[in-house]
C-alpha cells in the first residue's frame, strides 16, 4: 500500500450483495436462522414488495481470473461446478454446518475439504439459486494447523 492511500479514508463502507429470491420466505429461514446470518432490518412496500438485510459479518471482493476459478472448482469439488458468482461464508465449524445447512435444504455438491491453503471448504447449492462455500480457516494464529485432513 502507498503512502497516500494510507492516508486516504476508504470511500467504501460496506457490501452488499443483493439476491432476488423467488421463495423468499425458505431463503430467509435459510441464511437468517440456519445459517444464523443476524437480521439488522426488514423493510416491506407496496405490491407484497419485502427485503430483509442480514450480517454477514466482513465483506470482501474476490476477483479471480478463470484459471483461479477453475483451480478453486477443482480443489473444492473435483471437477467444473460453480457460476460466475459464488458466496463464501467463514465459519467456525464447516462440518457442523455442512450438516446444519444440507438438514435445512441445501444441496451438498461436495463435502468438507481440506485446501492446499489450509482452510476446510464444503460447497453447497442454497437456496435463491447460491451455490455457496463455507469455509474454515485452519492455520491458527501462530501458523499452527487447528484441523487436520484425517478428522474428516
Amino acid at each position: 500500500m502507498n503512502r497516500e492511500s494510507e492516508e486516504r479514508p476508504p470511500t467504501v463502507r460496506q457490501l452488499r450483495l443483493v439476491v432476488e429470491a423467488e421463495d423468499y420466505e425458505a431463503a430467509v429461514a435459510f441464511f437468517r436462522d440456519a445459517l444464523g446470518l443476524p437480521e439488522e432490518a426488514a423493510f416491506a412496500g407496496d405490491g407484497d414488495a419485502r427485503v430483509v438485510i442480514l450480517d454477514a459479518g466482513r465483506a470482501t471482493l474476490e476477483i479471480a481470473n478463470p484459471a483461479q476459478k477453475r483451480m478453486i472448482d477443482e480443489v473444492e469439488v473435483g471437477r467444473q461446478v460453480a457460476p460466475r458468482l459464488r458466496v463464501a461464508f467463514e465459519v467456525d465449524d464447516t462440518r457442523t454446518t455442512t450438516d446444519r445447512l444440507v438438514a435445512a435444504g441445501a444441496e451438498q455438491i461436495a463435502p468438507p475439504t481440506v485446501t492446499p491453503w489450509q482452510s476446510l471448504n464444503s460447497r453447497l447449492d442454497a437456496p435463491a439459486g447460491l451455490q455457496i462455500t463455507v469455509f474454515q480457516e485452519l492455520a491458527g494464529q501462530d501458523g499452527t494447523t487447528a484441523d487436520r485432513a484425517g478428522d474428516q
